[in-house]
């Protein structure tokens, strides 16, 4: 639809509430809405474009059509607005970015060794679930408090096969973990443990609190001191467990403390939970893109988001600034929990004081946050000078080349923006039509294939780098050099060159000019991190097609190779041609007597004369 027909249909719509959902030439949803009448809310995008902000009007030229829903109420609208939002996501909206859903603890009662992790909903499984939760970060953290307070093991040995196979882990050394991998170890007080952790997650701790006081002081009269003192620790364990799973469950939290600060670079959207008013947890969430939105409008999205969905809730949340639709947000909340929730915005008194602690955490996450953000940009503008660059650069390609012998070429091309990974900008090529490893001749393929494809418009090669780094020296440099001449592209081009001892020591344009990096341990540290992440991710795929292209391998039809023993020859050899051709005491060095004669004479029959033979 043109700007025109947008704008007409915007006009027809009725003096209703509802919710709009904008949607590009692709038919994916950008921007999802509420109003209380939609004529008014729509027709506002499409008046006076000159008095919206950058991101609504970047927002507006990028719609294609949209959609309505008309509802019976506001309160409606509301609800389907926080329905759709989540199911889309769209890119503007403002979004929290643990939307992930909220996670239940999991424990696999049915097993020997029941085990504890997280999931994002139950399952007809025969294990058992706790919760919801509120984050997944703070569920996490009750799992691993639970197995602290009980001294359940925390390493990855599964029982009862690893029980008595190797010496206890540092856990244990540590006394975090009643080393149940120990064959003396009394295996039954696993399932003790595992039914008091069900007894906490049920909310019955001091249930459990009582059974160990009485536990305690039968071993002070017992004289048993060193296990009595053991019980008194786990108790103090749990009953800083027993007030943390109530604030991370929420249904008995009694007041949320919600801050939100608005910085040039970043905002921050901060949740204080109190109990027994008792600070005793906090949720924080940074909002990585500048927030251009009114305040309130922002924190009534962060609330519906953080809270919507949720049956368990506190009895009051305390806000920073009134929010237009506080009457339909506190119904939906109420009703999702089952009791009466409050939304309330002090002015004065212990609760606006609890309102400045709660901004005061987001303003001060916000800082850290951008002080990271401003050493990075000092970072960039250090090699911007060291490499004699008008501008500091922002985007960052590097390519590398992996190959084993003359099969299974590929190259990797990774992405830093700012100092940073940008992993979903990673590209990885397969080379086409090379008879033999040329890592010159596979760059030159590699960047002419990546830059044509910028010039064919292809999207996901659409954004030009600032900045090339070639793993190799002067050569490589200056292939990438000719090729970007060739597609008539002009960007600053430099090898990044290792030493004896492979790891990376400087910089190299392609005029031979060497660039000492180690003057700046920063800059040093940084070239270092993108040459190994490119060479890692070449590497990777590198390795991946190999354990394609062996599946049904020669090397499986030779008795005592399995995949172990094949996989351990490729590495060392890299093709099966070298294989081949290796003498018995070359393949020793890769695998084990047996096994090296065993391959050796599969290639070699006992006909053969063999030239290591006595």
């Amino acid at each position: 639809m043109t700007f025109d027909e947008l704008k007409e249909k915007a006009h027809s719509l009725p003096l209703k509430p509802g919710v709009y959902i904008m949607q590009d030439a692709k038919n994916e949803v950008i921007y999802v809405g509420k109003a209380k009448a939609l004529k008014n809310r729509v027709s506002q995008y499409f008046a006076d474009l000159a008095s919206h902000t950058e991101k609504t009007r970047a927002m507006v030229s990028q719609i294609d059509h949209f959609d309505v829903i008309i509802a019976d109420s506001e309160f409606e609208a509301l609800v389907l607005e926080c329905s759709l939002i989540k199911r889309h996501q769209p890119r503007y909206n403002i979004l929290l970015k643990d939307d992930k859903g909220y996670p239940y603890i999991r424990l696999t009662v049915k097993e020997e060794y029941p085990k504890f992790s997280l999931a994002n909903r139950p399952a007809e499984d025969g294990a058992r679930y706790f919760g919801p939760y509120g984050s997944r970060g703070a569920t996490q953290g009750i799992i691993e408090a639970i197995l602290s307070a009980l001294r359940l093991p925390k390493c990855r040995k599964k029982f009862p096969r690893d029980i008595g196979k190797e010496r206890p882990c540092l856990y244990y050394r540590m006394g975090q973990c009643d080393g149940y991998c120990r064959p003396e170890m009394d295996q039954s007080r696993y399932r003790e443990n595992i039914d008091q952790a069900i007894r906490i997650l049920e909310g019955k701790y001091e249930e459990v609190c009582d059974d160990l006081r009485v536990e305690m002081e039968r071993a002070a009269e017992e004289l048993r001191f060193e296990r009595a003192a053991e019980l008194r620790d786990r108790i103090s364990a749990m009953e800083l467990l027993g007030k943390r799973q109530k604030v991370v469950a929420g249904s008995l939290s009694d007041t949320d403390v919600v801050g939100f600060h608005r910085g040039e670079a970043k905002s921050c959207f901060v949740v204080l939970h109190f109990v027994e008013g008792d600070l005793a947890a906090k949720d924080m969430d940074l909002i990585e893109t500048p927030v251009e939105e009114a305040r309130e409008d922002t924190v009534s999205a962060l609330v519906k988001q953080y809270y919507g969905g949720r049956e368990a809730l506190p009895r009051q949340i305390l806000l920073p600034c009134e929010i237009e639709d506080e009457v339909p947000v506190t119904r939906m909340l109420s009703e999702a929990c089952g009791h009466r929730v409050s939304l309330l915005t002090p002015q004065r008194g212990a609760k606006m004081d609890l309102i400045r602690l709660a901004n005061k955490n987001a303003v001060e996450e916000v800082e850290r946050a951008t002080s990271r953000e401003e050493r990075q940009s000092k970072l960039m503008e250090a090699l911007g000078k060291m490499l004699g660059l008008t501008e500091p650069p922002k985007r960052i390609e590097a390519y590398d080349i992996s190959n084993t012998g003359d099969t299974n070429i590929v190259a990797s091309m990774t992405v830093f923006v700012d100092g940073r990974p940008l992993k979903r900008d990673y590209r990885h090529f397969k080379l086409k039509d090379m008879a033999h490893a040329d890592d010159y001749g596979s760059m030159e393929q590699v960047l002419t294939r990546r830059f044509r494809r910028y010039l064919e418009g292809d999207e996901k090669f659409g954004d030009l780098p600032d900045l090339l780094f070639i793993d190799g020296g002067a050569n490589h440099a200056r292939v990438a050099v000719r090729v970007l001449e060739e597609v008539g592209l002009s960007i600053p081009v430099y090898g990044m060159v290792k030493d004896d001892r492979h790891r990376t020591r400087a910089l190299v344009d392609p005029a031979e000019n060497e660039i000492g990096i180690q003057q700046i341990p920063a800059v040093f540290s940084l070239v270092g991190r993108i040459q190994e992440e490119t060479h890692r991710f070449a590497i990777e795929f590198q390795r991946l097609q190999q354990s394609k292209g062996v599946k049904g391998s020669v090397l499986d039809a030779i008795p005592g190779v399995g995949e172990k023993r094949r996989n351990e020859l490729l590495r060392h050899f890299k093709s099966l041609k070298n294989i081949r051709s290796a003498s018995l005491a070359e393949l020793e060095e890769a695998v084990p007597k047996n096994t090296a004669r065993a391959v050796y004479d599969h290639f070699h029959p006992r006909g053969e004369e063999r030239e290591d033979a006595p």
